[in-house]
């Protein structure tokens, strides 16, 4: 292969981020940036919720002076999975759903929303113990998988510049 087509074929992705309208997230004019230390989350109501934020918060900063409110609601649920000959359930999936809503201050209007779902399990063949913190653990990283899920789809919004 010649060195004129090794090149080309380098630039090829380049060219077509590019065109395409790729902009660099935490770029000059970039979501991200826009979002840094900006959002004002609302404040939360029970420990998943607080949880939530916390990452939220750990990602976009805390709001010296907000541009943006988030404004988040969290539904869990959880489904037996593994069930032994004794009718114990041995596994459980945790299921998370977190709708969020991005409002601008000065307008009032709403910018983005939307709505991530996601799952986590553990394992209930321990003892009491055991048990309850693989369950705690559980509930931590689906909220941390949910505020990742969040501040993607926030760093994809459409932001008024």
């Amino acid at each position: 292969m010649s060195l004129l087509n090794r090149r080309f074929l380098i630039a090829l992705p380049l060219l077509v981020l590019a065109a395409c309208g790729f902009q660099p997230v935490y770029g000059p004019g970039g979501t991200g940036t826009a979002l840094q230390n900006a959002v004002q989350v609302d404040a939360p109501n029970d420990a998943y919720s607080y949880t939530l934020v916390r990452e939220i918060e750990t990602r976009l900063g805390r709001a010296a002076s907000p541009r943006y409110a988030l404004a988040l609601t969290v539904d869990t649920s959880e489904e037996g999975l593994a069930i032994d000959s004794e009718d114990n359930t041995r596994r459980y999936n945790l299921l998370g759903t977190t709708a969020y809503a991005l409002r601008d201050l000065d307008s009032g209007q709403i910018v983005t929303s939307g709505k991530v779902e996601s799952f986590t399990g553990y394992s209930a063949t321990g003892t009491t113990v055991a048990t309850r913190a693989a369950e705690l653990d559980a509930q931590e990283r689906l909220m941390v998988i949910l505020a990742d899920l969040v501040v993607s789809r926030l760093y994809a919004a459409d932001l008024p510049q």
